[in-house]
């Protein structure tokens, strides 16, 4: 497997917004996906903002995901989202790995849906731990840092 961190294009975004609009991807994260409007605004409000670092995930020449970090209140957040078709083959935990070397904040932070095993595993690969559980909009999640 051959994984590359790149700068998002136009071109990554059709993709992009399609991976986020998966109902069974959008359960497993328990966020909400946007319609083509707000996900292309909310695709330029990062563009625009210099403290988000943004890479869109490409293995072997296809555009599997995006990964970013960006600041929220007192805490640096990382995030990723892949594709269904992605799944199961360690290209979060590779990407994330990879992502890490670029951002370099510590601590920094995720927030994971307690049900979100995989996503939870591939944090824990990673470095993070458990700092906390907590209940936000319905949802249970933990709270992982890497030190």
């Amino acid at each position: 497997m051959h994984l590359e961190l790149r700068a998002a294009i136009e071109d990554d975004l059709p993709i992009l917004y399609r991976n986020q609009a998966d109902p069974g991807a959008s359960a497993m994260a328990a966020f909400p996906s946007r319609d083509w409007d707000a996900f292309v605004a909310h695709e330029a409000k990062i563009g625009a903002d210099d403290t988000m670092l943004s890479r869109t995930i490409v293995v072997d020449g296809e555009v599997a995901g995006g990964i970013g970090s960006w600041q929220a209140e007192d805490e640096r957040d990382v995030g990723y989202w892949i594709g269904r078709e992605f799944w199961g083959r360690g290209i979060a935990t590779a990407a994330l790995h990879a992502f890490l070397e670029i951002e370099t904040t510590r601590p920094v932070y995720a927030h994971v849906a307690a049900h979100n095993v995989g996503s939870r595993r591939v944090l824990e690969k990673c470095g993070f731990t458990v700092l906390r559980e907590q209940h936000v909009d319905d949802v249970d999640e933990l709270v992982v840092v890497l030190a």
